[in-house]
């Protein structure tokens, strides 16, 4: 069943025809803003993998991902969940240095996801990832790396405003960084999607950092697959979305686990099956490169940027029957 809310009065700013030129214009803003800032190259990603190779993200662990046969390989492929690990991979085949990294357009099927204003089944992401050395694996550097994706988005959201003055969307560009820890703190008594709603709504630009490892309660801010973040140097990028009256998240990034912190996580997940996979092996014994990297929701980013209020307004996926109905009902027209 949907769990679509409609802002009471809701009206679109820009039309059907607006927004469509405006997704192209955005797109390629922010595209040149986020290659600048990180000294990136664009490349070619899969949509599919094979399963024996371990680079499919496995989410919280239980989502199942579309999978079909190959006759010709006698095996079979996996639509992938996200490229997290994919791209270190290809960044040591590519063989890219220190301080170089790579984007891509990720376009993923999630088919668990629960249908709301801000998820659909189809997930589309500009993806990142790039080389970084053994120095650069601390928190500070973390942050700096934050505040220039911030600073690449604001900058594109004012480019889109110019475009559209009438789009009525003005972000903060001062970030303001805190631990889930620190927020369990503050916020004890409400979940973590409360906790992240009124931390938001008060400071509008926040990066939650340190997302996967347990909390002094014994619960979790959020799940994060114990193989490509370390969960104490990552985080989520959120912005305040003024019309839904909610936290957004637009990236979850991070510097990505060495041996020792991928040794540790698969042991404390109870996913040490995993460490006979290619991709695990070959990072248990040292042979990729140590990387940072992320995912940036190109859907999402356009409903934060364009007033939207409903995800469907901005890529074409597919709803329920409550969706279409509750959309309709409040002139919504969906892609």
């Amino acid at each position: 069943m949907s769990q679509t809310v409609i802002p009471k009065g809701y009206k679109s700013v820009l039309t059907t025809y607006q927004t469509q030129s405006a997704i192209g214009r955005l797109k390629r803003v922010f595209e040149d803003n986020l290659s600048m800032a990180l000294n990136l190259h664009r490349v070619s990603a899969p949509l599919i993998v094979e399963p024996r190779t371990g680079l499919n993200d496995n989410l919280t662990g239980v989502e199942r991902p579309v999978e079909f046969d190959v006759p010709e390989t006698k095996g079979t492929a996996q639509i992938v969940h996200s490229l997290a690990k994919w791209k270190r991979m290809a960044l040591c085949k590519y063989g890219f240095p220190a301080g170089v990294g790579i984007y891509t357009d990720m376009n993923a099927i999630r088919r668990e996801e629960v249908l709301d204003n801000t998820h659909s089944i189809y997930v589309d992401q500009w993806d990142w990832e790039v080389v970084i050395t053994r120095e650069q694996r601390t928190e500070e550097f973390l942050r700096q790396t934050v505040e220039r994706i911030v600073e690449s988005i604001c900058a594109a959201s004012e480019r889109l405003r110019w475009d559209y003055p009438e789009l009525p969307v003005s972000l903060r560009r001062e970030v303001t960084f805190i631990t889930a820890q620190e927020l369990e703190d503050l916020y004890p008594g409400l979940s973590p999607e409360e906790r992240e709603d009124v931390f938001a709504k008060e400071h509008k630009t926040v990066f939650i950092m340190k997302i996967g490892g347990q909390l002094r309660s014994g619960g979790r801010h959020g799940s994060r697959a114990p193989d490509y973040d370390d969960w104490s140097l990552n985080g989520d990028i959120i912005f305040w979305h003024d019309l839904l009256g909610r936290a957004l998240e637009i990236s979850s990034m991070g510097i990505r686990v060495d041996e020792k912190a991928l040794d540790f996580q698969l042991s404390e997940a109870n996913c040490d099956y995993r460490r006979g996979l290619d991709f695990h092996k070959a990072l248990l014994a040292g042979k990729l490169p140590l990387t940072m990297g992320g995912g940036i929701g190109q859907s999402r980013l356009c409903m934060l940027l364009m007033a939207k209020a409903h995800i469907g307004e901005v890529q074409v996926s597919i709803w329920d029957e409550d969706t279409h109905k509750i959309c309709e009902q409040a002139g919504i027209a969906l892609l």
